[in-house]
């Protein structure tokens, strides 16, 4: 019984050409974005905003699930209705981000590990009592001189593995998410070794540890040059090296692959999944959706700056990234809607 829901969860979280939204930024990176743009860091602050974003009108028409963080899975609206209360109202699936953050791999100078498997399965239990019906693990992979290491990729891979071991005991979709960071110089070329090279050592850990590839989602990073490279691509290049690298490694169980957007502008992030939909959507196994976090969100940010006057405008915004998200699915999204 356990096993068919978790498989009908997975299903449909990339359903249709609906996507997942990641709002589930800590509160020391939320802290920081509010900082830019001067909005008091403070608890409220933080409720007050991703209440703007849970009660956003038709959200559910274009976002299947939605990650929260700790604080925010126990925050409620408010006039009291819980966040994941008013996810369920709209359609949308909760979700929850369960790892404790990347850390310092010992004897590994620049290159991180996550950690947070510690007490993992009975925080796992604690979720799903509260209506969590899928979570969240992210490994960052650094590239630069002689890095990443196969160290550093097995020690996450194998974390990732646990994990998502871990969260289908619970009855929970684990969402694998191994990112190599845009962080660097290198060239398309170079990401795509190593994102094959990183997914290949996922998939043989997620088999070592018995994971049910049906009962998961991939969230990879898109292939793309480092954002200090000379070169940049179009997006149909970008549609093409990200493709064929999961065609190389990523087995056709998956049901759906939601790609984070790992710092890219929205438009240009909206713009290459389109690319990937349009080119390859009849030609490749698994669902092309999004898991985007600052892609969607932040032009709303940008517009609400901590002023209830400005919740209908960012609502506004919030809804149409997510709208363009959707188009990309179908693989109809235009710069033309960035005017509508």
């Amino acid at each position: 019984m356990k096993a068919q829901a978790i498989l009908e969860t997975a299903q449909a979280l990339v359903a249709g050409d609906k996507g997942l939204l990641a709002m589930d930024e800590s509160t020391p990176t939320c802290d920081r974005r509010f900082a830019a743009l001067g909005i008091p860091q403070t608890d409220e602050a933080r409720r007050a905003y991703r209440e703007l974003i849970v009660t956003t009108p038709n959200l559910g028409r274009c976002i299947s699930g939605a990650i929260l963080y700790d604080q925010t899975i126990h925050q409620e609206t408010e006039a009291g209705i819980p966040f994941v209360k008013v996810l369920i109202d709209a359609g949308i699936i909760p979700g929850i981000k369960v790892d404790a953050g990347a850390k310092d791999l010992a004897g590994h100078p620049g290159e991180k590990v996550t950690e947070g498997l510690d007490g993992l399965r009975e925080r796992l239990a604690q979720y799903a009592q509260m209506g969590a019906r899928f979570a969240k693990w992210r490994a960052v992979i650094a590239v630069g001189n002689g890095i990443p290491s196969r160290g550093c990729i097995e020690a996450n891979a194998q974390a990732l593995a646990r994990y998502a071991a871990l969260c289908q005991e619970a009855g929970l979709v684990p969402v694998v998410e191994p990112e190599v960071l845009m962080d660097g110089d290198h060239t398309l070329a170079r990401c795509a070794q190593i994102t094959e090279e990183v997914l290949r050592a996922v998939f043989g850990q997620l088999a070592a540890q018995g994971v049910m590839l049906e009962a998961m989602i991939l969230k990879p990073n898109m292939v793309v040059p480092g954002l200090a490279c000379g070169t940049q691509p179009t997006a149909d290049e970008v549609a093409d090296a990200t493709v064929k690298c999961l065609l190389r490694a990523v087995p056709a169980a998956v049901p759906g692959i939601a790609f984070l957007s790992g710092g890219q502008p929205s438009e240009l992030a909206s713009a290459r999944l389109n690319a990937m939909n349009v080119r390859f959507k009849t030609r490749v196994p698994w669902a092309l959706a999004f898991s985007f976090a600052r892609a969607i969100q932040q032009p709303a940010m940008e517009i609400w700056r901590g002023e209830a006057s400005n919740v209908p405008a960012a609502q506004q915004a919030l809804f149409h990234r997510a709208d363009c998200n959707r188009a990309a699915r179908r693989g109809e999204y235009t710069a033309k809607m960035e005017n509508a």
